[in-house]
């Protein structure tokens, strides 16, 4: 069951990725492209570090999953802007389907033992 929690682990930790680069291209597509291609993800990791990351500073019961779902929601809308409907809908399925997962008790011990 540990290597399927690692796995997990890793899916959850792929898909933040994913949502940084769904900023990123929805930067590339407005101007000033040059500067939002690299303000947005890093604007998004901010908000991640600070209220949705397993030790954020500002985090807690409440604003951790309501960070989790602004971050994912805003990154799908990201997508879906950009004109790339399927993978938006690929990517809102993929990030529900994979933090659910992270919420099953044998996976949250591996992240509270760290």
């Amino acid at each position: 069951m540990a290597i399927f929690g690692w796995t997990v682990l890793v899916l959850v930790f792929f898909d933040e990725l994913l949502a940084m680069a769904a900023f990123g291209i929805w930067g590339w597509q407005h101007d000033p492209r040059w500067l939002l291609v690299w303000l947005l993800p890093l604007a998004g990791m901010l908000v991640w570090y600070l209220f949705a990351s397993p030790k954020a500073p500002a985090g807690g019961t409440v604003v951790r999953p309501a960070a989790k779902v602004v971050v994912f929601s805003l990154a799908t809308l990201a997508l879906w802007d950009a004109g790339h409907d399927t993978w938006a809908i690929v990517f809102l399925v993929f990030s529900v389907a994979v933090n659910a997962l992270a919420l099953l008790p044998s996976i949250r011990v591996l992240v509270e033992q760290e």
